[in-house]
């Protein structure tokens, strides 16, 4: 389409060379891309199937103010994620402030002094490292005796069954199962796999509390953790599950005992779910909700066309382009901090918001090294928006993920390889 080709090159100075290199890959996407869709269609109408199986209804967007109590708007968008999810309870609430304070609820309202606390998915994601106590922090896990333990993958990626079967003990009360990859090289979790480590794990301690954190996965399969065993589910609503509206906030499901545990962490003992204004943002959640399949599926699209352009230049990705996904994050080994940050800088060019703001590293607290953000999003640190992030130190990977819908991550990923280009960092 001339139209399009013009705006394309005019607007946000691609040039020829990489306008029709970026053409020619997305031609050979068709079959990923009609897998995605299909995705996307059967988890809307799972979201679909719930709202109105809830009876879902203008009056439940009523603001709520001071305690909350009787909020229906809350407590039918807590029952559509439960039965989304096939779970039996959801706590869905804008005071879970992020996913790392999602999951800071769910460890702690279900973990007593004593207690161990296993990942058999090797270290977690950098801020969970300071909840649990891996890296010194008040208020941590540890500090209210609470004892880790961790089992790394086998060299070849899989699960070192034997390792957790001699992990686990008479104190192990849970488990934490990371799905994404965090800042590591290793594959994300399907939900196959995940379903096989939960029966493995449930096989040699029945009681013990599976708790998968789930952010980036939501809508990325078909199921979910929650369907095939997991006992907690956790994510949070600025990634997948907001579908890009929701402002805040973050979600558990899974047993009712289990959230309820939460739930009581998150308010006080006594009160726990029954408490808890929406201020009016319900609408927001509800909507983004619906939207999220399609905002994921957007995101999906994004990484399977930034691996196939990155991947037939010589750079190495994962998950390649033809490759299964379980989350919506894509990796891409850089190999210098000069190309990190001219893609970084190159996808914030692309943003709807501070496309004029150029990111440096810096250093964020909860790393241990600069790291370089580029986000120019509507919501603050949406990570379901188009972003990429690095820790700057080798092997220098890049982390992108997001993108509200597919056209603009495609324009996105795009200036991101003609900065780049216009660099001299690569030639096509």
């Amino acid at each position: 389409m001339k139209e399009l080709h013009e705006i394309i090159q005019s607007k946000f100075g691609i040039s020829d060379k990489v306008l029709e290199y970026c053409i020619q890959k997305e031609s050979e996407l068709t079959q990923q891309f009609q897998a995605i869709d299909n995705i996307a269609e059967y988890n809307q109408l799972k979201v679909l199937s719930a709202m109105q199986k809830n009876r879902l209804s203008d009056i439940h967007f009523a603001a709520t103010t001071g305690y909350g109590y009787n909020d229906l708007g809350r407590d039918v968008l807590e029952a559509i994620y439960a039965d989304t999810f096939q779970a039996e309870a959801g706590l869905v609430r804008p005071q879970l402030t992020c996913g790392t304070h999602a999951l800071a609820v769910a460890l702690s309202g279900n973990l007593r002094p004593g207690d161990e606390l296993l990942s058999p998915v090797g270290i977690p994601y950098d801020t969970l490292q300071g909840v649990i106590g891996i890296r010194k922090e008040r208020g941590s896990l540890s500090e209210y005796g609470i004892t880790y333990r961790q089992v790394d993958f086998l060299p070849n990626g899989k699960f070192d069954f034997d390792g957790i079967e001699k992990a686990i003990n008479k104190k192990t009360k849970l488990v934490t199962i990371q799905r994404s990859k965090g800042y590591l090289w290793r594959i994300s979790l399907s939900v196959a796999q995940i379903k096989e480590l939960i029966s493995f794990i449930k096989s040699i301690k029945k009681d013990v509390i599976c708790m998968v954190d789930n952010c980036y996965g939501e809508f990325v399969e078909i199921q979910e953790p929650s369907e095939v065993g997991a006992d907690l589910m956790v994510g949070s609503l600025i990634k997948n599950p907001g579908g890009g509206l929701a402002p805040i906030g973050g979600y558990i499901v899974g047993k009712e005992e289990f959230v309820q545990n939460a739930a009581y962490r998150l308010t006080a003992p006594g009160l726990g779910k029954e408490v808890g204004a929406t201020l009016g943002i319900t609408p927001s959640f509800t909507q983004g909700f619906f939207m999220a399949p399609q905002v994921v599926n957007g995101s999906l699209k994004t990484a399977v066309f930034a691996a196939k352009l990155f991947e037939d230049i010589g750079f190495s990705v994962l998950p390649k382009s033809t490759e299964t996904r379980a989350d919506i994050v894509q990796l891409i080994q850089m190999g210098s901090a000069e190309n990190v940050i001219a893609f970084c800088q190159g996808i914030q060019k692309g943003a709807p918001v501070d496309s004029y703001v150029t990111p440096e590293p810096w250093d964020m607290p909860g790393y241990d090294c600069p790291v370089i953000m580029a986000a120019g999003a509507f919501v603050q640190g949406s990570s379901i928006e188009l972003s990429a992030d690095s820790p700057i130190k080798p092997p220098y990977h890049v982390f992108m993920q997001g993108g509200l819908s597919w056209h603009h991550g495609k324009i996105g990923v795009m200036i991101g390889l003609q900065t780049m280009v216009d660099k001299g960092l690569i030639q096509l």
